[in-house]
């Protein structure tokens, strides 16, 4: 077994819900799902202790600077946070670029991937989820590079109007990909999932990515694991609630048109 590591958080979930969202891809395009996790911050996540939101927030993000300090997202979330729930968050393959600026206009935390918390005093292992579709060799690729950070220094040094040109095509470039890709290799490879369990020593793996809601039960070398995956926010929202111990995925409608 490998050394326990330390949690940068823990939770009781008898005390109040832990909620985990992931793939809002938060668009001016979609002003329904925007609307919808607008009353979500301002019902469900107010009521909980912590929101974990485990990547693609928004569907492209290109640098805190390029965004109005009047964002109505940026807002809810920081009353979120000034309420007293903490907020927790990972970059995804859409809003990588997330950063210090968000941070401090949100009150909420971006954390390194994956991450260990402990909730009820058991490790729980989350991250975005696209480290582990190691099948999509082309995508691991693209993703090394946006991530590196010497990459994003010369990206966020381009003017707003340069930045988004680039951020159009490779969007462009992404859906090209995913209609030409079959569905089993963009999903995660079942034995990085395995090596995940294996290098943390954990029993329970919260991740979204993939868009394909549902709780997976195995065994990793004879010890029975769960790992969950969140839905995305296209057609309905998507959250996964912990309390009193219970791990439960739910579904939130969108707003008629």
């Amino acid at each position: 077994m490998p050394a326990e590591r330390a949690a940068i958080a823990r939770h009781d979930s008898h005390a109040a819900p832990v909620l985990f969202a992931a793939d809002m891809h938060l668009d001016p395009d979609r002003p329904a799902v925007t609307e919808a996790f607008l009353r979500f911050l301002a019902s469900d996540a107010a009521r909980a202790q912590a929101l974990y939101l485990l990547g693609d927030l928004f569907e492209a993000w290109i640098g805190d600077d390029a965004v109005p300090p009047e964002h109505p997202v940026l807002a809810a979330l920081r009353r979120l946070t000034d309420s007293g729930v903490s907020l927790w968050l990972m970059h995804g393959n859409r809003d990588f670029l997330l950063g210090e600026g968000f941070e401090a206009a949100t009150g909420g935390t971006l954390l390194p991937e994956p991450s260990l918390i402990r909730i009820d005093d058991e490790p729980v292992l989350i991250e975005h989820g696209d480290a582990l579709c190691t099948d999509d060799g082309e995508y691991q690729r693209f993703r090394a590079i946006v991530r590196d950070p010497a990459w994003q220094s010369r990206f966020l040094a381009l003017s707003v109007s340069e930045r988004l040109a680039q951020a159009r095509q490779a969007r462009a470039q992404s859906s090209q990909h995913g209609q030409a890709t079959a569905d089993a290799i963009m999903d995660v490879n079942p034995g990085a999932v395995a090596e995940r369990f294996r290098e943390f020593g954990v029993r329970r793996l919260i991740h979204g990515h993939t868009h394909r809601p549902a709780v997976h039960e195995s065994e990793v070398d004879g010890t029975p694991v769960t790992r969950i995956v969140l839905g995305d926010w296209f057609e309905q929202g998507s959250l996964l609630r912990v309390t009193d111990g219970e791990y439960r995925l739910e579904t939130l409608p969108l707003p008629r048109k």
